[in-house]
């Protein structure tokens, strides 16, 4: 198979990328022409020069009755897309940004595969949305919470499929993500990347939307009995990297992930020998088998809150542990006081 086209950050083709399933125009020099393009996450494209009117084509009123001969017209366009696809992923016609991140892999498939856990098991409300920039860097930094980290891939894909002007949104994950077989490779595709200062600031400046869980393992490992208290938020080192690349930090709660793997005991000992945070015991594993790894079907909410601005500060303003400090207190204490209310609110964990 023949690898991706890698486009560097620095690159002005690093803001664009190929658009699924459109042929390459012709074009005089290199090795064929250069494909359609559209921004990437962090900025859109002012839309592509107005497509003329387009006029409904010729046969369209014919058509109109012959509903099974439009339906297999529409089949063997998907069938078309889908081969194109296939095609690309082969002979290497894609691109991937200098984490690893593939766009189109990512629309097309990923989000296809995490979209019915997202809106038919879980069922997430997401509120909020908007308040990420419609372009520009911004760092969301959330609560962490349900055994196994469901919660982040759920709240990538509410801001995929909801954000107004169709942003993504880069995780920063822990070591372990990028040393499980799998798992790491399926994580660069889907555009996340180290959780370590250098890459989100890279990525923050470059005008991406990245999300933080700062309280990391504590708080997903976290027994049941402390559901929704938040635990510490480190040493504030996403507030550093958000006042040094001048973008806003939005606060996001998360309501129903508590209770997909309600986490009753901790097997220590298989944990460390496993090299393992922690290896939860839950009402139903390890007592069901592989059957207790399924999550129980809660239903979540997910709001996004008002932005803090850093903006404003000066550059020295990074190295100021008394500001660094109120300003993570200050993002905790939002985020704790949305949980409260969203549970007030709640009528019942299930539904």
């Amino acid at each position: 198979m023949a690898d991706a086209k890698v486009i560097p950050f620095d690159d002005d083709r690093s803001r664009a990328r190929r658009r699924p399933g459109r042929p390459e125009e012709p074009s005089g020099a290199g090795n064929g022409g250069p494909a359609a393009v559209r921004a990437l996450p962090g900025a859109r494209e002012p839309d592509e020069a107005p497509t003329a009117p387009t006029a409904p084509t010729a046969p369209e009123p014919a058509a109109a009755p012959e509903t099974a001969g439009a339906g297999r017209a529409g089949w063997e366009r998907k069938l078309a897309g889908g081969l194109a696809f296939l095609r690309r992923r082969v002979t290497g016609e894609y691109e991937v940004d200098e984490f690893g991140y593939d766009a189109e892999l990512t629309d097309q498939v990923l989000m296809s595969l995490l979209r019915p856990l997202y809106e038919k098991y879980f069922r997430v409300e997401v509120k909020g949305v908007e308040n990420i920039p419609e372009k520009g860097g911004a760092l969301v930094v959330a609560n962490h919470s349900g055994t196994l980290p469901l919660d982040g891939l759920m709240m990538q894909v509410a801001v995929h499929d909801h954000h107004p002007a169709g942003r993504h949104l880069r995780l920063l994950a822990a070591d372990l993500v990028f040393v499980l077989p799998v798992v790491n490779e399926l994580a660069r595709k889907a555009g996340h990347t180290l959780a370590c200062a250098e890459d989100a600031e890279r990525l923050l400046k470059a005008g991406e939307v990245v999300g933080v869980m700062p309280e990391g393992f504590k708080g997903i490992g976290k027994p049941f009995s402390e559901r929704y208290k938040l635990q510490r938020f480190g040493r504030g080192g996403f507030v550093s990297t958000a006042l040094r690349a001048g973008v806003p930090i939005v606060p996001c709660s998360i309501v129903g992930a508590e209770e997909i793997y309600p986490m009753i005991g901790n097997a220590k000992t298989l944990a460390r020998l496993l090299g393992l945070p922690y290896v939860p015991v839950t009402p139903t594993f390890p007592w069901l088998g592989p059957l207790g790894m399924l999550p129980l079907p809660t239903k979540w909410t997910i709001q996004f809150g008002e932005p803090i601005p850093t903006d404003g500060y000066p550059p020295e303003a990074a190295e100021d542990p008394m500001l660094m400090f109120n300003l993570t207190d200050q993002v905790r204490e939002q985020i704790q006081h949305t949980l409260y209310k969203l549970l007030v609110q709640r009528r019942s964990v299930f539904f």
